[in-house]
């Protein structure tokens, strides 16, 4: 096992070579997941509605 130290400094070193997102990209990523949940949301409630109509005609 490596000197703990050691460890620490490696990974320092490897996230100065990380390419962080800007604000407004992770802006931009947050609001696509948003939209893409809600739209999901959406589809998801509306098959539910649908099958529940289904299932009533036989009920």
């Amino acid at each position: 096992m490596k000197n703990p130290l050691q460890f620490l400094f490696e990974v320092k070193q490897e996230l100065h070579k990380v390419q962080w997102p800007t604000k407004a990209q992770t802006l931009q990523y947050s609001l696509l997941v948003v939209a893409i949940s809600v739209v999901v949301a959406l589809y998801l409630g509306a098959l539910d509605a649908f099958f529940e109509f289904i299932l009533k005609q036989f009920v």
